[in-house]
């Protein structure tokens, strides 16, 4: 048995103010971040108690590695000997200091550049220093047109063993994407078109359920993020009874979280043991740097 959980806790603010994001212009007092801590301790200590291998995707609202607890809980995960990945989301805000308590081959990071709040030089350092301490990690951007200049000097900056990839704006409200602009993101990210898409999912085979859950700070488990149907709480014995395979409830899946987990794509194929940290196993970003030099010279 494997297990990969998304624990996502009562953690909801940032040190960021996103526009397009609700969570910066929340503050959390000591009692609710008290009880975030207390969630994270917990759910660590039940990690270490598992007889199996386990995968753990910490995806907070808020921005977790400025709390050290979440420091904290990914250098004790890290050191578990049967602890296969331990990954997060995360602005890149905080200091990396506590990286080099970690066993660096198992750290994932999942960086989001946001250029209205952080200096692309800062960011890029940070990325910088991740790939000098040996952890493998992901920078990405949301993909706003007005965003697009920025994500391209990104890309000309990052280290070149660094997966820079675009999250599409779906909605339709806000971004309506042309052929040019869908063509000009795929360039920063060859995987965009993947994203930009709404993946067909009713009835379809996926690992959500069976050997990934999704986890909040009470413990109570759901098959992941966008599917609320409870399936039991961690913390009973024997909750491992109720995993078991399980077609997907909704229409459709557009975010990388979840629909990476559906079968039909073989998305594990292409994303292999950096599937949480949204690293491809393969540098496609590589080649399209090299075919958009030939092509403008």
């Amino acid at each position: 048995m494997r297990l990969t959980v998304l624990y996502r806790g009562p953690l909801s603010s940032c040190n960021f103010g996103c526009e397009y994001c609700p969570f910066g212009k929340w503050k959390q007092d000591d009692a609710e971040l008290a009880e975030d801590r207390a969630g994270v301790e917990r759910f660590v200590d039940w990690v270490e108690s598992r007889p199996y291998p386990v995968s753990v995707f910490f995806t907070p609202w808020g921005e977790g590695l400025i709390r050290p607890w979440y420091q904290e809980a990914l250098v004790r995960l890290t050191r578990m000997p049967h602890v296969e990945r331990a990954a997060i989301q995360t602005n890149l805000s905080c200091t990396l200091e506590w990286v080099e308590r970690c066993q660096p081959e198992k750290l994932g990071i999942w960086a989001t550049f946001h250029p209205e709040w952080m200096k692309r030089r800062r960011f890029v350092a940070q990325c910088e220093r991740l790939s000098a301490l040996g952890v493998r990690y992901s920078a990405g951007m949301v993909g706003f047109r007005r965003f697009a200049e920025e994500a391209e000097a990104l890309r000309r900056e990052l280290p070149s063993d660094a997966y820079l990839w675009i999250n599409a704006v779906k909605d339709g409200k806000e971004e309506h994407y042309t052929p040019e602009d869908v063509e000009r993101f795929s360039r920063v990210d060859p995987l965009f078109s993947l994203n930009n898409t709404h993946h067909p999912s009713l009835g379809k085979a996926c690992r959500t359920g069976e050997s990934v859950i999704s986890v909040d700070g009470a413990g109570s488990a759901r098959r992941c993020h966008f599917v609320r149907e409870f399936l039991g709480n961690i913390y009973e014995p024997g909750f491992e009874q109720v995993l078991r395979p399980r077609p997907c409830a909704k229409e459709t899946c557009g975010c990388h979280i979840g629909y990476v987990h559906l079968d039909y794509l073989e998305l594990d194929r292409v994303f292999g043991s950096g599937i949480l940290e949204r690293v491809p196993v393969e540098p496609l970003w590589r080649a399209q740097r090299s075919a958009s030099r030939i092509s403008h010279s």
